[in-house]
C-alpha cells in the first residue's frame, strides 16, 4: 500500500493530466470533477507510484532547478528521456551515471516542476 503521495497544482489540470501521460507515462487512476466541470482532484499512476494533482488559479513562481524534485524509478532512462523530450519536456539534466550505480536525468514539466528519473530503487 502506498504511503506517500506527492501533490502537484497546475493552472490547467486537464492539460497536465494529458501531458504527464504522454511525456512521462502516467496513467489516469481517477479524476474527480467540481460542480463546474473543472478538475477538483486527480490521481495518476506510474508503476507502483501515485501522484495527485489539482488546479490553481495562476501559474505560480517557477521553481529553481535545485529547489526540489520528485524521483521516479524507470527501467530505461535513455528511452524515457527521449520520449519526454519528444513530448516537449525541458530536459534540465541529460542522462548521466551516478557513483552509486544509477542512471538518471531530470526534466521540467509544463508548470515548471522538476522531475528526476532514474534506475535507482532503494
Amino acid at each position: 500500500m502506498r504511503t506517500i503521495y506527492p501533490i502537484f497544482r497546475y493552472p490547467d489540470p486537464r492539460a497536465a493530466i494529458e501531458w504527464l501521460g504522454v511525456a512521462f507515462g502516467f496513467r489516469v487512476h481517477a479524476v474527480h470533477e467540481a460542480p463546474d466541470g473543472s478538475v477538483a482532484h486527480a490521481e495518476l499512476i506510474l508503476d507502483t507510484g501515485m501522484i495527485m494533482l489539482g488546479g490553481r488559479a495562476d501559474a505560480g513562481p517557477r521553481p529553481a532547478d535545485d529547489a526540489w524534485s520528485v524521483y521516479v524509478a524507470v527501467p530505461d532512462v535513455d528511452a524515457h528521456c527521449a520520449h519526454a523530450r519528444a513530448a516537449g519536456a525541458e530536459i534540465t539534466r541529460e542522462p548521466f551515471d551516478t557513483d552509486y550505480g544509477s542512471r538518471d536525468y531530470a526534466a521540467r514539466d509544463l508548470a515548471g516542476n522538476i522531475w528526476s528519473f532514474g534506475t535507482y530503487r532503494p
